[in-house]
């Protein structure tokens, strides 16, 4: 999360400032960036940890983590003390070729602008407390609604996405108590050349045969795999039947993963949408309630993810040439025709003689591009 803050740093020219607060097992890292004698934003983070880790040793892992690809300021403030600071300051002197300073000032300037941090850091940690105390609670009404065995710590969501069936592509979107993981989001680029164009189903059918063969072959080389603890699936009782074919195919069945997935109403308005299970009755949820606006939180995003996936293709596949078929013709004779001729159109009108006027294009190359375009 990037923010201005209206924090004064007299006297200070160039600093990363880094408060860490702690509640209930969960920390968050504010940080300010001083360059110029000037506030140049500040960001907040909230690293992953053991809930009993202390605040030292967190933050020496999350000034490591930090510093790794990015250069580091003459001054580190902090408001704890890492452990191994001695160590931390050293590797990052090494790392920049000059002298770079941690400390934990008492008072002062330096001070205050910590304190202003520390602030900042504890109203974030009590926001977001606040908020996975709500997704905690809609986690628990999931749990009861789909009748899980315990609260789901991984929901996957699936949707597909395609144009008339040109550049299809399966989109995965994954939730959790911590809200959104966008690190585990997965696209699919369906492959399968037999199915039909448009085939809802026969897409469902690959993105799952992809997803779970290979969790599957994660769990036979004894890897750490993710395993879902619920599957939502856009549409309706077709593409239930087809993801329960597909995971039988490989060995699976609705008790080794839960499906559900969710279609909206004849008249497709949110609030009316059906929920179907194997082997059971489909059903629907309140309109008003906050489960029922949470699972369509989720479909959402498994939908913005797969467009958003299908766009990208499309425009890769729009920004595709005829050229690039033609053997013979790389970026530098490509750019030589396009800039002599305009744009591929004109290269495939143009003759064989006045192919050979651009640089790099011979006799023999004219001739094949020419064929090309000719049916030659």
């Amino acid at each position: 999360m990037l923010s201005t803050q209206d924090v004064n740093p007299d006297g200070i020219e160039e600093a990363d400032v880094f408060a860490i607060a702690m509640d209930g097992g969960v920390s968050c890292v504010q940080v300010f960036f001083i360059r110029a004698g000037q506030n140049w934003g500040a960001t907040v983070h909230f690293p992953r940890h053991e809930r009993d880790q202390g605040a030292e040793e967190i933050l020496a892992a999350f000034l490591v983590q930090f510093y790794d690809k990015r250069p580091p300021p003459r001054l580190i403030l902090v408001n704890e003390l890492p452990e191994q600071a001695e160590l931390i300051a050293e590797a990052l002197s090494l790392k920049a070729a000059r002298k770079i300073e941690l400390r934990k000032p008492e008072r002062g300037a330096k001070r205050d602008l910590l304190t202003q941090a520390e602030r900042n850091a504890a109203e974030a940690l009590t926001r977001k407390l606040s908020e996975t105390a709500s997704q905690e609670r809609l986690l628990l009404e999931v749990q009861k609604v789909f009748e899980l065995p315990e609260v789901p710590e991984r929901i996957e969501v699936y949707d597909n996405s395609h144009i008339q069936g040109t550049n299809a592509v399966g989109g995965m979107v994954v939730a959790g108590p911590e809200g959104f993981r966008k690190g585990a989001y997965r696209k699919f680029s369906i492959r399968d050349t037999e199915i039909t164009p448009g085939d809802d189903f026969g897409m469902m059918r690959e993105v799952m045969r992809r997803r779970f063969a290979r969790a599957l072959k994660e769990r036979e080389a004894g890897q750490d795999q993710d395993w879902p603890d619920l599957v939502l699936i856009d549409g309706g009782l077709g593409q239930l039947n087809a993801t329960i074919e597909t995971l039988a195919e490989l060995g699976l069945t609705p008790d080794d993963v839960t499906l559900v997935s969710i279609a909206k109403g004849v008249d497709r308005n949110a609030g009316r949408e059906q929920f179907f299970r194997p082997g059971r009755a489909p059903f629907k949820l309140p309109e008003n309630a906050p489960v029922l606006y949470y699972l369509q939180r989720l479909r959402d995003e498994a939908h913005r993810w797969a467009i958003g996936a299908h766009r990208q293709k499309r425009a890769a596949e729009a920004a595709r040439s005829p050229l690039d078929e033609i053997e013979g013709i790389g970026p530098t004779r490509k750019k030589a025709l396009l800039h002599h001729f305009g744009s591929a159109r004109g290269v495939s009108r143009a003759k064989v003689a006045d192919l050979m006027q651009v640089d790099g294009v011979n006799e023999a190359l004219a001739i094949r591009i020419h064929g090309h375009f000719n049916g030659g």
